[in-house]
Protein backbone atom coordinates (compact mmCIF):
# COMPACT_ATOMS: atom_id res chain seq x y z
CA UNK A 1 0.00 0.00 0.00
CA UNK A 2 1.44 3.37 -1.03
CA UNK A 3 2.00 6.25 1.40
CA UNK A 4 -0.14 9.33 0.73
CA UNK A 5 2.00 12.47 0.61
CA UNK A 6 0.82 16.07 0.45
CA UNK A 7 3.36 18.76 -0.42
CA UNK A 8 1.99 22.01 0.99
CA UNK A 9 3.74 24.74 -0.97
CA UNK A 10 4.50 22.64 -4.04
CA UNK A 11 4.82 25.74 -6.26
CA UNK A 12 8.08 26.93 -4.62
CA UNK A 13 11.61 25.87 -5.55
CA UNK A 14 11.94 23.15 -2.89
CA UNK A 15 8.35 21.94 -3.30
CA UNK A 16 8.69 21.65 -7.08
CA UNK A 17 11.87 19.58 -6.73
CA UNK A 18 10.29 17.25 -4.17
CA UNK A 19 7.18 16.80 -6.32
CA UNK A 20 9.27 16.07 -9.41
CA UNK A 21 11.29 13.46 -7.56
CA UNK A 22 8.37 11.71 -5.86
CA UNK A 23 5.81 11.60 -8.65
CA UNK A 24 7.35 8.55 -10.36
CA UNK A 25 7.96 6.57 -7.17
CA UNK A 26 5.50 3.74 -6.67
CA UNK A 27 5.83 3.87 -2.88
CA UNK A 28 4.00 7.20 -2.77
CA UNK A 29 0.65 8.58 -3.83
CA UNK A 30 0.77 12.37 -4.19
CA UNK A 31 -2.19 14.47 -3.09
CA UNK A 32 -2.25 17.45 -5.46
CA UNK A 33 -4.29 20.64 -5.22
CA UNK A 34 -4.92 22.76 -8.29
CA UNK A 35 -3.98 26.44 -8.42
CA UNK A 36 -7.36 27.56 -7.11
CA UNK A 37 -7.22 25.19 -4.13
CA UNK A 38 -3.62 25.81 -3.06
CA UNK A 39 -4.57 28.93 -1.09
CA UNK A 40 -7.96 27.68 0.05
CA UNK A 41 -7.82 26.88 3.75
CA UNK A 42 -10.55 24.24 3.63
CA UNK A 43 -8.92 22.39 0.74
CA UNK A 44 -5.51 22.51 2.42
CA UNK A 45 -6.94 21.25 5.72
CA UNK A 46 -8.63 18.33 3.96
CA UNK A 47 -5.39 17.45 2.16
CA UNK A 48 -3.38 17.71 5.38
CA UNK A 49 -5.80 15.36 7.17
CA UNK A 50 -5.97 12.93 4.24
CA UNK A 51 -2.20 12.55 3.94
CA UNK A 52 -0.06 10.03 5.77
CA UNK A 53 2.85 12.47 5.54
CA UNK A 54 2.74 16.19 4.75
CA UNK A 55 5.85 18.06 3.58
CA UNK A 56 5.68 21.79 4.27
CA UNK A 57 7.56 23.97 1.77
CA UNK A 58 6.21 27.25 3.04
CA UNK A 59 7.26 30.53 4.68
CA UNK A 60 7.56 30.20 8.44
CA UNK A 61 4.18 31.71 9.38
CA UNK A 62 2.38 29.61 6.77
CA UNK A 63 4.14 26.49 8.05
CA UNK A 64 2.91 27.18 11.57
CA UNK A 65 -0.59 27.66 10.16
CA UNK A 66 -0.34 24.33 8.32
CA UNK A 67 0.54 22.56 11.57
CA UNK A 68 -2.50 24.16 13.17
CA UNK A 69 -4.69 22.98 10.27
CA UNK A 70 -3.33 19.44 10.61
CA UNK A 71 -4.11 19.31 14.34
CA UNK A 72 -6.30 16.36 15.32
CA UNK A 73 -5.08 14.17 12.48
CA UNK A 74 -2.57 11.31 12.45
CA UNK A 75 -0.60 13.02 9.69
CA UNK A 76 3.17 13.06 10.17
CA UNK A 77 4.85 16.29 9.13
CA UNK A 78 8.20 17.20 7.58
CA UNK A 79 8.71 20.96 7.75
CA UNK A 80 11.26 22.41 5.31
CA UNK A 81 10.87 25.93 6.75
CA UNK A 82 12.80 27.34 9.71
CA UNK A 83 9.65 27.60 11.85
CA UNK A 84 10.22 24.51 14.01
CA UNK A 85 13.95 23.78 13.88
CA UNK A 86 14.50 24.51 17.56
CA UNK A 87 10.88 24.05 18.70
CA UNK A 88 9.84 21.70 21.49
CA UNK A 89 8.22 18.51 20.29
CA UNK A 90 10.01 18.50 16.94
CA UNK A 91 12.79 16.14 15.87
CA UNK A 92 15.69 17.66 13.97
CA UNK A 93 15.87 16.05 10.55
CA UNK A 94 19.60 15.43 10.27
CA UNK A 95 19.87 11.64 10.61
CA UNK A 96 23.67 11.63 10.45
CA UNK A 97 23.76 13.80 13.58
CA UNK A 98 20.66 12.90 15.63
CA UNK A 99 20.38 9.28 14.46
CA UNK A 100 17.83 7.77 12.04
CA UNK A 101 15.95 5.97 14.84
CA UNK A 102 14.68 9.26 16.29
CA UNK A 103 13.44 10.35 12.88
CA UNK A 104 11.82 6.99 12.16
CA UNK A 105 9.76 7.29 15.35
CA UNK A 106 8.89 10.98 15.06
CA UNK A 107 5.58 12.55 14.11
CA UNK A 108 7.03 16.02 13.57
CA UNK A 109 10.39 16.48 11.83
CA UNK A 110 12.02 19.79 10.90
CA UNK A 111 14.48 19.93 8.00
CA UNK A 112 17.80 21.58 8.85
CA UNK A 113 18.71 24.82 7.12
CA UNK A 114 21.01 24.46 4.14
CA UNK A 115 23.91 26.42 5.68
CA UNK A 116 23.42 24.61 8.98
CA UNK A 117 23.62 21.25 7.22
CA UNK A 118 27.12 22.10 6.02
CA UNK A 119 28.11 23.55 9.39
CA UNK A 120 26.83 20.63 11.46
CA UNK A 121 28.21 18.00 9.10
CA UNK A 122 31.63 18.62 10.63
CA UNK A 123 30.88 20.60 13.81
CA UNK A 124 28.28 18.07 15.03
CA UNK A 125 30.79 15.21 15.38
CA UNK A 126 33.55 17.47 16.69
CA UNK A 127 31.39 18.96 19.46
CA UNK A 128 29.66 15.69 20.35
CA UNK A 129 30.09 14.36 23.87
CA UNK A 130 32.77 11.70 24.31
CA UNK A 131 30.12 9.01 24.89
CA UNK A 132 28.67 9.81 21.43
CA UNK A 133 32.08 9.83 19.77
CA UNK A 134 33.03 7.16 17.25
CA UNK A 135 36.62 7.10 18.55
CA UNK A 136 38.10 6.89 22.02
CA UNK A 137 39.09 10.26 23.45
CA UNK A 138 39.82 11.62 26.88
CA UNK A 139 38.35 15.08 26.30
CA UNK A 140 34.61 15.56 26.72
CA UNK A 141 34.39 17.16 23.28
CA UNK A 142 37.06 17.40 20.60
CA UNK A 143 36.39 21.12 20.02
CA UNK A 144 35.61 23.44 22.95
CA UNK A 145 31.99 24.53 23.30
CA UNK A 146 32.93 27.98 24.61
CA UNK A 147 35.11 28.96 21.64
CA UNK A 148 34.19 32.03 19.48
CA UNK A 149 33.62 30.26 16.16
CA UNK A 150 32.97 31.98 12.86
CA UNK A 151 31.27 30.57 9.77
CA UNK A 152 31.97 31.71 6.22
CA UNK A 153 29.64 30.43 3.52
CA UNK A 154 28.69 30.98 -0.10
CA UNK A 155 25.60 29.65 -1.82
CA UNK A 156 23.92 29.60 -5.20
CA UNK A 157 21.10 32.10 -5.52
CA UNK A 158 18.28 29.52 -5.63
CA UNK A 159 18.29 29.38 -1.83
CA UNK A 160 16.95 32.93 -1.66
CA UNK A 161 13.56 32.09 -3.18
CA UNK A 162 11.78 33.53 -6.19
CA UNK A 163 12.67 37.18 -5.54
CA UNK A 164 16.42 36.56 -5.34
CA UNK A 165 16.31 34.17 -8.29
CA UNK A 166 14.65 36.93 -10.32
CA UNK A 167 17.35 39.43 -9.32
CA UNK A 168 20.12 37.14 -10.55
CA UNK A 169 18.35 35.83 -13.66
CA UNK A 170 16.74 39.03 -14.96
CA UNK A 171 19.88 40.77 -16.11
CA UNK A 172 20.97 42.43 -12.86
CA UNK A 173 24.74 42.86 -12.75
CA UNK A 174 25.43 41.04 -9.46
CA UNK A 175 28.82 39.35 -9.13
CA UNK A 176 28.68 38.72 -5.37
CA UNK A 177 26.14 39.39 -2.61
CA UNK A 178 26.90 39.27 1.09
CA UNK A 179 24.08 39.66 3.56
CA UNK A 180 23.05 38.91 7.15
CA UNK A 181 24.95 42.04 8.14
CA UNK A 182 22.84 42.54 11.27
CA UNK A 183 24.25 39.17 12.46
CA UNK A 184 20.84 37.70 13.26
CA UNK A 185 20.49 35.09 10.51
CA UNK A 186 17.65 32.61 11.03
CA UNK A 187 20.04 29.63 10.92
CA UNK A 188 22.00 30.74 13.99
CA UNK A 189 19.69 29.23 16.65
CA UNK A 190 19.95 25.74 15.14
CA UNK A 191 23.69 26.06 14.60
CA UNK A 192 24.18 26.91 18.26
CA UNK A 193 21.70 24.38 19.64
CA UNK A 194 22.79 21.28 17.74
CA UNK A 195 26.52 22.01 18.04
CA UNK A 196 25.92 22.61 21.79
CA UNK A 197 27.80 25.92 21.66
CA UNK A 198 27.82 28.45 24.48
CA UNK A 199 27.92 31.34 21.98
CA UNK A 200 26.26 31.70 18.60
CA UNK A 201 28.93 31.72 15.89
CA UNK A 202 29.62 34.82 13.81
CA UNK A 203 27.98 33.91 10.51
CA UNK A 204 28.99 35.51 7.19
CA UNK A 205 26.78 34.17 4.36
CA UNK A 206 27.14 35.26 0.74
CA UNK A 207 25.55 34.47 -2.62
CA UNK A 208 27.28 34.02 -5.97
CA UNK A 209 25.84 33.88 -9.52
CA UNK A 210 25.41 30.09 -9.60
CA UNK A 211 21.94 28.55 -9.40
CA UNK A 212 22.77 25.85 -6.88
CA UNK A 213 25.68 24.63 -4.76
CA UNK A 214 27.18 25.68 -1.45
CA UNK A 215 30.46 25.85 0.47
CA UNK A 216 30.37 26.24 4.26
CA UNK A 217 33.58 26.84 6.19
CA UNK A 218 34.76 27.19 9.79
CA UNK A 219 38.40 28.32 10.17
CA UNK A 220 40.25 27.12 13.26
CA UNK A 221 43.51 28.15 14.90
CA UNK A 222 44.47 24.78 16.37
CA UNK A 223 47.43 26.22 18.24
CA UNK A 224 45.19 28.66 20.13
CA UNK A 225 42.51 26.03 20.71
CA UNK A 226 45.11 23.59 22.08
CA UNK A 227 46.29 26.21 24.58
CA UNK A 228 42.69 26.93 25.55
CA UNK A 229 41.94 23.24 26.12
CA UNK A 230 45.24 22.50 27.86
CA UNK A 231 45.66 19.55 25.52
CA UNK A 232 47.10 19.24 22.02
CA UNK A 233 44.55 19.06 19.21
CA UNK A 234 45.93 17.97 15.86
CA UNK A 235 44.61 17.39 12.39
CA UNK A 236 44.83 13.62 12.89
CA UNK A 237 42.31 13.78 15.73
CA UNK A 238 39.84 15.76 13.61
CA UNK A 239 40.33 13.41 10.65
CA UNK A 240 39.87 10.32 12.83
CA UNK A 241 36.63 11.59 14.39
CA UNK A 242 35.03 12.65 11.11
CA UNK A 243 36.14 9.55 9.21
CA UNK A 244 34.85 7.22 11.93
CA UNK A 245 31.57 9.15 12.27
CA UNK A 246 30.77 8.75 8.56
CA UNK A 247 32.50 5.42 7.95
CA UNK A 248 29.29 3.72 6.84
CA UNK A 249 27.54 6.70 5.27
CA UNK A 250 26.56 6.60 1.60
CA UNK A 251 25.77 10.30 1.72
CA UNK A 252 28.71 12.00 3.47
CA UNK A 253 32.29 11.64 2.22
CA UNK A 254 35.25 12.77 4.33
CA UNK A 255 38.44 13.58 2.44
CA UNK A 256 40.85 12.55 5.17
CA UNK A 257 44.19 14.37 5.23
CA UNK A 258 43.59 15.78 1.74
CA UNK A 259 44.09 19.51 1.30
CA UNK A 260 42.82 20.43 -2.20
CA UNK A 261 44.43 23.20 -4.21
CA UNK A 262 40.98 24.73 -4.76
CA UNK A 263 37.27 24.07 -4.37
CA UNK A 264 34.87 25.33 -7.03
CA UNK A 265 31.19 26.09 -7.41
CA UNK A 266 30.13 26.07 -11.05
CA UNK A 267 27.35 28.14 -12.55
CA UNK A 268 25.65 24.95 -13.75
CA UNK A 269 26.11 22.53 -10.85
CA UNK A 270 24.29 19.22 -11.31
CA UNK A 271 21.65 18.30 -8.67
CA UNK A 272 23.24 16.25 -5.90
CA UNK A 273 22.24 14.96 -2.45
CA UNK A 274 25.61 14.24 -0.88
CA UNK A 275 28.08 16.17 1.27
CA UNK A 276 31.85 16.34 0.94
CA UNK A 277 33.92 17.34 3.99
CA UNK A 278 37.46 18.67 3.70
CA UNK A 279 39.97 19.29 6.49
CA UNK A 280 42.38 21.70 4.81
CA UNK A 281 45.38 22.67 6.94
CA UNK A 282 48.68 24.48 6.99
CA UNK A 283 51.88 22.50 6.68
CA UNK A 284 52.60 22.84 10.41
CA UNK A 285 48.94 21.99 11.22
CA UNK A 286 48.56 25.09 13.36
CA UNK A 287 45.61 26.29 11.25
CA UNK A 288 42.69 24.40 9.72
CA UNK A 289 39.79 25.24 7.42
CA UNK A 290 36.86 22.83 7.90
CA UNK A 291 34.86 22.94 4.68
CA UNK A 292 31.64 21.23 3.57
CA UNK A 293 30.52 21.18 -0.05
CA UNK A 294 26.87 20.39 -0.78
CA UNK A 295 23.88 21.29 -2.94
CA UNK A 296 21.68 23.83 -1.16
CA UNK A 297 18.65 22.37 -2.99
CA UNK A 298 19.76 18.76 -2.45
CA UNK A 299 20.98 17.71 1.00
CA UNK A 300 20.28 21.31 1.95
CA UNK A 301 16.55 21.12 1.11
CA UNK A 302 14.63 18.66 -1.09
CA UNK A 303 17.13 15.81 -0.81
CA UNK A 304 17.06 16.06 2.97
CA UNK A 305 13.24 15.97 2.96
CA UNK A 306 13.23 12.85 0.77
CA UNK A 307 15.85 11.16 2.95
CA UNK A 308 13.69 11.92 6.01
CA UNK A 309 10.55 10.70 4.22
CA UNK A 310 12.29 7.43 3.36
CA UNK A 311 13.31 6.90 6.99
CA UNK A 312 9.83 7.72 8.33
CA UNK A 313 8.29 5.25 5.88
CA UNK A 314 10.71 2.42 6.69
CA UNK A 315 12.50 2.58 3.33
CA UNK A 316 16.28 2.56 2.69
CA UNK A 317 17.23 6.17 3.36
CA UNK A 318 19.09 6.64 0.05
CA UNK A 319 16.15 5.54 -2.11
CA UNK A 320 15.64 8.11 -4.85
CA UNK A 321 18.60 10.22 -3.79
CA UNK A 322 21.08 11.56 -6.33
CA UNK A 323 24.47 10.38 -5.10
Amino acid sequence: MSTRVFIDGAAGTTGLEIHERLRSREEFELIVLDDAQRKDETARKEALHEADVAILCLPDDAAREAVRLAAGSDTRIIDASSAHRVAEGWTYGFPEIVGPKRIAEAKYVSNPGCYTTGFLSFMGPLTADAKESRVFRLSKTLLPLDWPYSVNAISGFSGGGNSLIARFENGMDIAFRTYGLTLDHKHLPEMQKYAHLEHAPVFAPSVVPAFRGMLVEVPLNLEAISKHRGRKLGVSGIDAELSAWYEYSDIVTVFEDATPSELLLRRTEAPWDGIEIYVAHSEDESQVRLIARLDNLGKGASGAAIQTLNIMCGLPETTGLRL
